[in-house]
């Protein structure tokens, strides 16, 4: 199925051609020209869209306003912020209104497909998509965010851990690169590659049944990890 990507972009010329090429790529495209036409798109599709791609400088409302009214609604699509403002004080204005990575005009199409190809690897998940997972003797409560081992033993989870796990959940027996896991929070969240190393170690530590050597989840050295729900012998 096409991944669908909102394009909120003012320029015909550049958003006829951008349109095109994603097309092209096979992703399935919608274009809004200003800020207020794309946030009432956004808020009437939010568990449909899977990028958006954002001009800073577009009318109504600007591209930085409309990042940070997306990620007070709570929404973690991901967001490829454009725009001519090419300066280190633009870029961490972009990323810090919650902006995924930015890109600056004119850019080189074939970069610019491939940071939109990264970017749609990202797992969207929000901690509403499960209630329960059951895993070996282990279970997950998603909604409460408590988890319960093999013993019986119950612990509690961060918001963030359960966005982790849930993307774990989402994608059971596949390598989840770690950048694409750390693009799945905003800049806003302080949130980075060694946070996911410290809460896979305490997943680790809390459900792999040591008495059976059993192991959930596994590091793949140099990319990232991998869940899996009938684990592997350690």
């Amino acid at each position: 199925m096409a991944k669908n990507i909102l394009l909120v972009e003012d320029e015909p010329a550049l958003a006829e051609a951008i349109m095109l090429n994603l097309r092209l790529e096979g992703y399935s495209a919608t274009l809004k020209t200003n800020g207020t036409d794309a946030i009432e798109y956004i808020f009437n599709n939010q568990n449909k869209i899977e990028l958006i791609i954002l001009d800073v400088m577009i009318p109504e409302k600007d591209g930085l306003e409309v990042s940070y009214l997306i990620r007070k609604r709570g929404l973690k699509t991901p967001i490829l912020f454009l725009s001519a403002r090419n300066s280190t004080f633009d870029k961490i204005q972009g990323l810090k209104a919650g902006g995924n990575d930015y890109l600056g005009k004119p850019f080189d199409l074939e970069e610019f497909l491939l940071r939109v190809q990264i970017l749609t690897a990202i797992p969207v998940a929000t901690e509403e998509q499960l209630e329960d997972l059951q895993f070996g003797r282990n279970k997950i409560n998603f909604k409460n965010f408590v988890g319960t081992n093999y013993n019986g033993d119950e612990i509690s989870f961060t918001k963030k851990e359960m966005t982790i796990l849930n993307i774990f959940a989402a994608q059971p027996n596949v390598v989840v690169k770690r950048e694409n896991i750390a693009a799945s929070f905003s800049s806003q969240e302080n949130f980075n590659v060694r946070s996911i190393d410290n809460a896979i170690v305490k997943f680790r530590k809390f459900f792999n049944d040591k008495g059976e050597k059993k192991e959930h989840f596994l590091s793949i050295r140099g990319v990232g990890y991998m869940f899996k729900p009938e684990s592997a012998d350690t």
